[in-house]
């Protein structure tokens, strides 16, 4: 029965995590964001941070006290590094596509005699 319920409950966390970049945000945030970290482990996630620099991957955040590897699998998916979209939409999104335009046809050759 205990085998059952772990993934269910781990399911129904993630139903309630919205995304949040663990970098920037305040302790309030990451607190109501993430399932699992409650208001002491989101000030201990932002004191690391402001210590150490900003968390490269989602598993950086076990260096944090309180935070093991199932607070982060619960959360892997919320998790985000940076504000940036990947750059291939951001290149789209900055370069927009050329408007089409009409070709006349090139006129034909005269016939050589």
């Amino acid at each position: 029965m205990k085998k059952l319920l772990l993934p269910l409950l781990l399911v129904s966390m993630n139903i309630c995590a919205t995304p949040v970049n663990v970098n920037t945000a305040d302790a309030a945030t990451i607190a109501t964001s993430l399932t699992g970290v409650g208001k002491k482990k989101a000030e201990a996630i932002v004191a690391d941070r402001t210590k150490n620099g900003p968390f490269k991957t989602a598993d950086d955040l076990k260096r944090v006290s309180g935070i093991g590897e199932k607070t982060v699998a619960a959360n892997k998916a919320d998790i985000l590094l940076t504000d940036t979209k990947p750059a291939a939409a951001t290149a789209s999104a900055a370069k927009p596509a050329p408007a089409p335009t009409s070709v006349a046809p090139a006129p034909a050759a005269p016939p050589k005699h």
